[in-house]
């Protein structure tokens, strides 16, 4: 039971953490005006804003007994899933296929950071995807699993 008090005081102390980032930066960006700066700074706060919702939600996990869904939600969110992993798909292919042709380095750069935070969110998806059309319950390690399991930065960008 204290291993657990101990797992929830940390992850609402990250909560506050990542809410104090976010606040930072975008006091930080009023009137900034290198737009790659300000573009990466913008979205390391909103994995920050993301990372106290997933904070947030593991809490809940934690705390509260699951609700099972009807199939009319795990059918609603098998299609959401699935159409998300195709647009990601593509957009993978694309990028794939016009970073290599590209000659600013810069703008390489932050395609990159695209491509990678991509590549996660598709293999994010895919794993929902496998969780709900198997109609399994989602159990607190499958979400550690899936939350941080493809996700070496953590959310920092320049990952390549």
């Amino acid at each position: 039971m204290e291993k657990e008090k101990d797992l929830l005081d940390f992850l609402k102390n990250q909560i506050t953490v990542e809410n104090e980032i976010v606040a930072s930066l975008e006091k930080a960006l009023v009137g900034m005006k290198n737009p790659a700066v300000k573009g990466v700074l913008k979205g390391v706060s909103l994995d920050s804003v993301k990372h106290a919702e997933l904070y947030s939600s593991a809490i809940t996990l934690l705390t509260n007994a699951s609700t099972a869904l009807t199939q009319d939600n795990f059918d609603e969110q098998r299609v959401l899933v699935e159409k998300h992993i195709e647009i990601e798909s593509k957009l993978i292919k694309k990028l794939q296929t016009m970073i290599p042709t590209i000659e600013n380095e810069k703008v390489v750069f932050l395609l990159k950071a695209i491509l990678n935070d991509e590549v996660r969110h598709h293999a994010m998806l895919k794993m929902v995807l496998e969780i709900i059309v198997h109609g399994e319950t989602i159990t607190e390690a499958d979400w550690w699993k899936m939350l941080w399991e493809n996700v070496p930065f953590h959310g920092a960008p320049g990952g390549g």
